[in-house]
């Protein structure tokens, strides 16, 4: 497994190992003493797919409180993965980093809590992992807008299928702070 930091500190991708051969390939897609070994102490409480179509982008979420660390990965298909800073009073704030994953470079992503995370398809399909570090709780849900001209999110589609919740969230700046992670 190979650990590759990113600009924005805690986010981590993760490379797995991969064992190939005539058959296929095996890799372990979570080991806790691994993840341990390598920074990411996180116990992990709840696992969610998402299946989604192309040009379909959902995000940006995050929840606070009661805030989720994420590691994502897709199954099948490819993704443009979009981590956000929203953590109040980080020197980071509003900045991102988007990374592709997808079934063929078989990377994960690691989100620490306080970060705010969407993904665009951009193949046919895209079957997509999360495990969650907390319950998800619907009252805690919040949200930043995928297009924040602020944030200037280089998304590789003009014209995403978005959920009408997606398509409602406020601009960074005009999220109240106590709605944002410390």
């Amino acid at each position: 497994m190979k650990i590759l930091r990113t600009d924005l500190d805690g986010v981590l991708v993760v490379e797995p190992a991969i064992f190939s051969d005539h058959r296929g390939y095996f890799l372990e897609s979570y080991n806790k003493n691994k993840y341990r070994e390598h920074e990411i102490p996180i116990e992990f409480v709840q696992d969610n797919l998402s299946f989604s179509r192309k040009e379909t982008l959902r995000g940006l979420h995050y929840q606070h409180p009661h805030g989720q660390a994420k590691l994502v990965q897709v199954l099948a298909g490819h993704v443009y993965d979009v981590t956000v800073d929203v953590r109040e009073g980080s020197i980071n704030f509003g900045q991102w980093i988007g990374i592709h994953l997808s079934d063929a470079n078989k990377r994960q992503v690691f989100i620490p809590d306080g970060f705010a995370h969407g993904f665009c398809v951009l193949s046919e399909t895209a079957l997509f992992s999360y495990k969650c570090s907390d319950f998800y709780a619907p009252e805690y849900e919040r949200g930043v807008l995928w297009s924040d001209p602020d944030l200037a999110i280089e998304w590789p589609i003009n014209n995403p299928v978005l959920s009408e919740k997606d398509s409602k969230y406020l601009r960074l700046r005009d999220v109240p702070v106590e709605r944002l992670p410390g």
